[in-house]
C-alpha cells in the first residue's frame, strides 16, 4: 500500500494471482458439476441405479434454498445483522452517557486536564530538551499556568469593579429611555399601566421568594461543584504533563494484547491532532477576542477589556462561541449608546465571524484537524445537550480525536489484508506441485 492510500503494483500482483487461481477452480466445479448432472441422465435413461457418490443434494434444482434462512434476499439479511449491532453500539453508548453524566464533575475535569495539558505539553518538552529534569519542567510550566490564568482573572475583576459604576449609569439612562418610549412611542402606555406592571413583577418576585432562596443555596451547592471540579483539573493537568508517558502505559495495558499495537500507534497520533487544535483553537480565541475587542472599543462600548476576554473563553466553541459571547456586546452598546452602535458591534461580530471560518480555521488548523463545519456544528449541538457548556467545548476535539484514530485504524486494516493476502497467495504457491 502506498503513502497515499493506492495499491501498490506488489499488491495489484498478488490480487490478479489470486483472482485467477479462483477462476480457475470455479472452472473445475462447473465442469464437475455438469459431468455428474450427464451421468445422472445416463443413469435414468438406463433405469440403473444411481450410485451413492452420485446423489449430490438438488443439483437441478438450484433455485431452492437447502434452509429457510437462505429464503430471505440478501440485502435484508446484510441489513438486519447491521442494525442489530448498531443498536448494541448504541446501548454501549447510552450506558456511557449515563455514567458520565452521573460522573459528570470528574469527566469533564479530566477532559479540561486533558485540553489544558494539550496545550503545555509543549513547553515542557522544549525545557527538558534544554536540559530541565522532568519534575522541575513539569513544576515551572504548572505555576507558569496557574500564574497566568490568575492574572487574566484579577485583570478581569479590576476592570469590571472599575468601570462598573458608568455602566450601572448608562444601564439606568437606558432604562428611562426605554420608559419614556414605551409612554411616548407607537404603545402609549400610561404611567399607572407601568407602574402595575412593575408591582405586579415585584408581587411576582414576592411570591417566588421560596424558590428564589432554594435556587441560592443551589447556586451555593453549584459553586462548591465548580471549585472542587477546578482543584480536580488542576491536580490531573500536573501528572499528566509530568507523567503522561507512564499513564499512557499503564492504559495500554488495560487493552487485550492482540489490540495493544493498534492502540499504541493510534494513541500518539490522536494526541498529535489535541494538541494541534488546542494551540490553533487558542490562536484562533486569541485573534477574535483582540480584533472584536478592538472594534467595540473604537465604537465607545464600555468594558471592552473583560468583553475581549470573555469572546476569548468564549471562542473555545468554534463557529458559534464568539458570535454568543459577543452578544453581550450588543446588549452593552444598545444600553448604553443606542440602537446604531448596536448594530455596529453586531456587524463587527459577523464580519470577524466569517474571517474566522473562511480564513482563520482553515489557515491555522490546516489538516490537522480534518472536519467539516456540518460535523462541527452537529457535535457542538449534541455536546451541549449532554454537558452544557462543558460538552460544547469538548464536542470538537472528541470529533477530531475519533475521526484521527479511525482513519488511523482504517489504513492500517487495509495495510494487514494486503499482508495477508500476499502469505495466502505464498503458501498456495509453496504448495502447488510444480
Amino acid at each position: 500500500m502506498s503513502g497515499d492510500g493506492r495499491p501498490t503494483a506488489w499488491s495489484r500482483s498478488v490480487a490478479r494471482g489470486i483472482s485467477s487461481r479462483l477462476e480457475r477452480r470455479r472452472q473445475q466445479a462447473e465442469e464437475a458439476a455438469t459431468t455428474v448432472v450427464e451421468d445422472v441422465r445416463v443413469a435414468e435413461r438406463r433405469n440403473e441405479p444411481l450410485p451413492v457418490a452420485m446423489t449430490v443434494p438438488d443439483p437441478v434444482y438450484p433455485a431452492r434454498p437447502s434452509n429457510p434462512a437462505e429464503a430471505v434476499p440478501w440485502s435484508l439479511r446484510v441489513a438486519a445483522e447491521t442494525v442489530w449491532r448498531l443498536l448494541i453500539v448504541v446501548a454501549g453508548l447510552y450506558v456511557l452517557f449515563q455514567v458520565v453524566k452521573t460522573l459528570r464533575i470528574v469527566a469533564l475535569a479530566f477532559i479540561a486536564a486533558l485540553l489544558i495539558s494539550a496545550l503545555l505539553q509543549p513547553t515542557v518538552t522544549w525545557l527538558r530538551r534544554h536540559g530541565l529534569p522532568r519534575a522541575l519542567a513539569a513544576a515551572l510550566t504548572f505555576v507558569g499556568g496557574l500564574v497566568g490564568i490568575g492574572l487574566v482573572g484579577w485583570f478581569v475583576g479590576w476592570q469590571v469593579s472599575t468601570n462598573a459604576n458608568q455602566v450601572t449609569d448608562h444601564i439606568q439612562t437606558g432604562i428611562a429611555q426605554i420608559r419614556n418610549w414605551l409612554t411616548h412611542g407607537p404603545m402609549h402606555l400610561t404611567d399607572k399601566q407601568i407602574n402595575q406592571f412593575a408591582g405586579q413583577l415585584s408581587k411576582a418576585v414576592g411570591t417566588n421568594s421560596d424558590q428564589i432562596t432554594s435556587f441560592g443555596f443551589s447556586t451555593v451547592g453549584i459553586v462548591i461543584e465548580i471549585l472542587t471540579g477546578v482543584f480536580l483539573a488542576a491536580f490531573c493537568t500536573f501528572f499528566l504533563i509530568y507523567d503522561g508517558e507512564r499513564i499512557w502505559g499503564w492504559v495500554l495495558r488495560l487493552f487485550p494484547s492482540g489490540a495493544r499495537m493498534a492502540i499504541a500507534g493510534a494513541g500518539p497520533r490522536a494526541w498529535s491532532t489535541l494538541t494541534a487544535y488546542v494551540r490553533g483553537t487558542v490562536l484562533v480565541a486569541f485573534i477574535d477576542s483582540v480584533s472584536i475587542g478592538v472594534g467595540i472599543y473604537l465604537l465607545g462600548v464600555p468594558l471592552a477589556v473583560p468583553i475581549s476576554v470573555l469572546i476569548f473563553l468564549g471562542a473555545f466553541v468554534p463557529l458559534v462561541g464568539a458570535l454568543v459571547t459577543g452578544t453581550i456586546a450588543v446588549l452593552i452598546g444598545l444600553v448604553t449608546h443606542g440602537v446604531f452602535t448596536a448594530t455596529m458591534v453586531l456587524a463587527v461580530l459577523l464580519a470577524v465571524q466569517q474571517i474566522e471560518g473562511h480564513l482563520l480555521q482553515p489557515l491555522i488548523l490546516g489538516r490537522a484537524v480534518r472536519v467539516h463545519p456540518i460535523a462541527v456544528v452537529l457535535s457542538v449541538t449534541v455536546g451541549s445537550v449532554v454537558g452544557g457548556i462543558g460538552g460544547a467545548v469538548v464536542a470538537v476535539p472528541l470529533v477530531a480525536c475519533t475521526n484521527t484514530t479511525v482513519g488511523y485504524l482504517r489504513a492500517r486494516h487495509r495495510a494487514g489484508e494486503d499482508v495477508r493476502a500476499a502469505l495466502v497467495a505464498a503458501h498456495a504457491d509453496a504448495e502447488t506441485p510444480v
